[in-house]
This record gives C-alpha cells, structure tokens and sequence, in this order.
C-alpha cells in the first residue's frame, strides 16, 4: 500500500510535469496553459452532468424502494473524476474523462464486484485495516448504558408513550468483517 501512495504521489506529478513541459515546448507556454484550463472546465461541467445523472438514479432507485448500490458507485467514481479534473495534468485529465463515460464506469464496476465476490469466495471479508480497532458508541462515556434506558420502537416511528421491550444486549461489541 505505501509504495502505490508513493508511485501516486511522487512518479504520477513527475510524468505529468514532463508531459507538461513537453507539450509546452511543442506547442508554447499558452496554449498549453489554455488547454490545462480548457480541460478543467470542460471536467467540470461534464462531472456536473453525469453527477446529475447518478444523482437522479439513485433518487428513482430510493422513490421505487431499491437499495441503489451501483447507481451510488457511479455517482462515486464522478466524484473522482470531478476530483482527478480539476488536477492540472494531461494523464489526470485522460483519466478523469474515462471515469465520466458510463460504459467504462459500468465495466469499473462490473471488474470491483468480480474481485469482490473472489474475495468473498475465497474466505473471511475485511472492512477495516488489520490491527485497527473499531469503536462504535457516543457520548464519550465509559460507563455502560443502562439496558433499561434502550428500548425497540415500532416501525411507524412510535412514539415514546409507544416503547416496547428493551434491546438484548446494549453492550455487545460491533461485528467487524476482515479481508
């Protein structure tokens, strides 16, 4: 993981300096700056549309009773898109239009949930980082809540004249998935 932050973070900025720099000796300073910026607002505008687009999915998803999980990629992989646009560059820019076309998002996503579903195959999933701890509570108190005081209402929201019998068990440790 450290070495694909490094190559992120380190060998990508360098290539898209040099092809920068190249583009801008063939080319002229100019021109090139207008197409750095040309391409940030062309990135943004068509982020604003396909974001839309999702958006508007996963609403008609939501309004039909559908949980919308690959509408809510797509609308996740704009957001990079939005993000890698606006990233001054020729190779951040080539990328960032890829993830606005929906046939290279829908096979993205199709690639995820195969690796996925190998993975879940394979054995135990992981949601977190291995020697992360996860905490789940509030308040920052460390006293334990008293059962008596969590209660289950009705599915029609209910109202506290309405509580029904206490929860199991309050104090029971969250359920972590690991990889």
């Amino acid at each position: 993981m450290l070495l694909r932050l490094f190559l992120l973070f380190t060998i990508v900025p360098l290539l898209e300096l040099m092809l920068l720099l190249e583009i801008g000796g063939l080319i002229g300073l100019w021109p090139t700056i207008a197409i750095v910026i040309g391409t940030g607002f062309a990135g943004a505008w068509l982020a604003r549309r396909e974001g839309g687009r999702s958006w508007r999915a996963v609403q008609s998803e939501l309004a039909g009773g559908q949980i919308p999980g690959e509408e809510l990629l797509h609308g996740l992989f704009v957001m990079v898109a939005a993000i890698v646009l606006v990233t001054p560059g020729v190779l951040t820019d080539l990328a960032g239009l890829a993830l606005l076309v929906r046939p290279v998002r829908g096979q993205l996503i199709a690639g995820l949930k195969k690796r996925f579903e190998s993975r879940l195959v394979a054995g135990p999933v992981s949601a977190g980082v291995p020697g992360m701890f996860f905490w789940s509570g509030g308040g920052g108190s460390r006293e334990p809540a008293d059962s008596s005081e969590i209660y289950r209402l009705p599915e029609d929201g209910g109202r506290e004249s309405d509580r029904q019998e206490p929860l199991p068990d309050p104090h029971r440790r969250p359920r972590v998935i690991e990889l």
